[in-house]
Parts: structure tokens; sequence; C-alpha cells
């Protein structure tokens, strides 16, 4: 367990904070604690990672472009009632390594991030292989691999199972349940540590839903009983990825074969990632890294271009309540490739 002294917003939403002694503090005690807790910033006690205050400089050239194309989208689909708060789009050009820039729109909102979470778990089982906290298995690496290849939510519950040492499974008495719903916090604490803020990791994502005592955390800890990401968190770890400084360069190399996609025509699924979403857009000769989310009601992608005109960019586009239309994404792409030319 990390025993840094940890006080975040996400831990406080969560209703407990952890101590050096592990004790499970509650709602009341909290309360008398917070005006001391709210400036404690955490220190990773990790090596090889990027600084909690790690930052890419805002670029207002990029800004007018992440401007101009969420304006070209809200107008395109105004017939199909998109509106502003369905949309988030970072950006961050990565085409001068050595000058980063980014920009965004509604980058630091909360929303459902669908399959994009796998991404951020991806990070995580790098982080605590690199540490020994996870043995490197056969069978650990084929969950990896079908979590982000093939998006399968039961490859990804083992992998949060292995990060947080839980398991799904029948009810729990109260206070063994605040013990597992306390290790199913570690993937939180950890990008906690590194800075990221404003977001929720401690979900499986479900086929059919949550029972047994997923469900009764769900009940426990209302509202906050999802996952959430922002798109500026997103397009930050992505960007880590691709630059080599998540965990290692070699475990960066080893996430980005994972994320690797070929956008040449489309074939097969309508709903592939590498060619239903960011990859609908692209130039022929384009390359491609991304990882899609799904579901009834979400339409989102995280993905890392290299264009064959040289320009390199990680761009994040997450889309609420218009998961059918396909071409919201494309058209934010579209803008980009255009405006960074």
């Amino acid at each position: 367990m990390n025993n840094n002294l940890a006080f975040r917003i996400s831990a406080i939403r969560d209703s407990f904070v952890i101590w050096p002694s592990s004790l499970v503090i509650r709602r009341p005690l909290l309360a008398l604690l917070l005006p001391f807790v709210c400036g404690v910033q955490i220190v990773s006690a990790q090596t090889n990672v990027a600084p909690a205050n790690a930052t890419i400089p805002h670029s207002p050239r990029l800004q007018e472009l992440v401007d101009r194309a969420a304006q070209q989208v809200l107008e395109k689909f105004a017939d199909k009632k998109l509106e502003r708060n369905q949309l988030a789009i970072t950006l961050v050009d990565l085409s001068d390594a050595q000058k980063p820039a980014q920009a965004a729109f509604r980058g630091g909102e909360q929303i459902y991030p669908a399959s994009v979470v796998k991404l951020f778990y991806l990070g995580a089982a790098h982080r605590w292989m690199e540490d020994g906290k996870l043995k490197d298995t056969e069978e650990l690496r084929r969950a990896m691999r079908d979590m982000i290849v093939e998006s399968l939510n039961e490859a990804t519950g083992l992998i949060v199972d292995s990060l947080t040492d839980t398991t799904s499974g029948p009810e729990l008495p109260p206070v063994e349940l605040e013990a597992w719903y306390q290790k199913r916090n570690a993937v939180n604490r950890y990008y906690s540590s590194l800075g990221y803020a404003n977001i929720n990791l401690n979900r499986k994502p479900w086929c059919e839903g949550p029972y047994g005592r997923e469900m009764q955390s769900v009940q426990l800890h209302k509202p906050n009983h999802r996952n959430w990401l922002t798109t500026d968190a997103t397009a930050r770890l992505l960007t880590e990825i691709v630059t080599g400084k998540a965990v290692s360069a070699d475990r960066c190399k080893q996430m980005m074969e994972l994320l690797h996609r070929d956008p040449a025509p489309e074939v097969g699924n309508k709903n592939d990632q590498a060619h239903a979403y960011t990859a609908l857009a692209l130039p022929p000769g384009a390359k491609l890294w991304s990882k899609a989310g799904w579901t009834s009601q979400s339409r989102h992608d995280a993905a890392y271009v290299e264009l064959p005109t040289g320009q390199k960019f990680v761009l994040v586009t997450f889309t609420n309540d218009h998961a059918a239309e396909r071409d919201i994404i494309a058209t934010v792409t579209r803008a980009v490739v255009e405006g960074l030319k």
C-alpha cells in the first residue's frame, strides 16, 4: 500500500482518506480535517515517472484551432441537437518534440470514459510490474492485450483485480466492504500521486452491470459511482506514453505496440477502433495509435496521429448522448488536420 499521506478531492468524494496507519476516516471527522488537508500535495515515491506538476504549455494558436473545430462540429450537428456539454476536446501538438503545446475545449470536465479508462489501467499495470508489485506472466500479458486491442471487459476485470488485490463476488459485511473499497482505490491513489485530478478509476467496465460487492460499493458511495475521466487527463497520459515518459521508455514502447492501429480502408466491424473513430478523417499514409470507448450513450477516442506531412499530435475527443454519430469525432479530426497544416 502507498504510505504517502494522501488527501485529494477524489478521496474526499469517496468518503475516506488513507493515513499511514491505514485508518479509515469517515465523513464527520473528515469535515473537521478538511481545512488542514486541502493544500497537501502528494509526492510520488516512484522513480522514472513524470513529476506531479508536469504540464504542457498552452498555445493561443492551438486554442483558436480547437475552438474552431468545436464550433464547426456543433454547427454541423445542430439539427441532431448536439450541445456544448456533450462534447470535450483536448489537442496536444507534438510536431516539435522539444516544444509541445496544447489547448482544449471543456478539457477539464468529468465525463464517463467508457473503454478509454483501459488506457489508465494499462499504464498502472506497467508501473506495478516495474516496481515488482505485479508478476509479469503470460496470462497477464494476454489480458492486457485483449483489454487494449480487443477492448474486452472480462480481460479488464482481471487487470483491475490484479492491480487492486480485489475480486468481484458476493456481498460483504460493512467493515469488510470498506476494506475492499479502500483497496479498490489503489489506481486512483497512484494517478493522484502524479498530479492527475478530477478523475475516478475504481470501477470495472461492465457488460450487464454490477452485482454483489460491486453493487454494494456503487450504492455506498453515490453519486461517485462511475469511472470518470477528462480529455485533459487522458491526453496527458497518452502524451506521456508517446514520448516515453510514462513508467519507462521501454514500457512505453510496449504500450504503444498494443495501441497501434492500421487505419487503412475500413473492413469488418463498423465500430472497429482502427477505422470508425479518428481514423475516419485521416489522409492516406497517416499512422494511428488509439484507444476508443463506445457505449449506448458514449462515443470517445484518444488518439496519437502521425501525418505523412510530418505533423504529430494527440487528439482526445469525448462525445455524450450521440453514440451513433460516427462523424462527430471525424469532423473534429478533419478540422485539426487542416488547421495543423
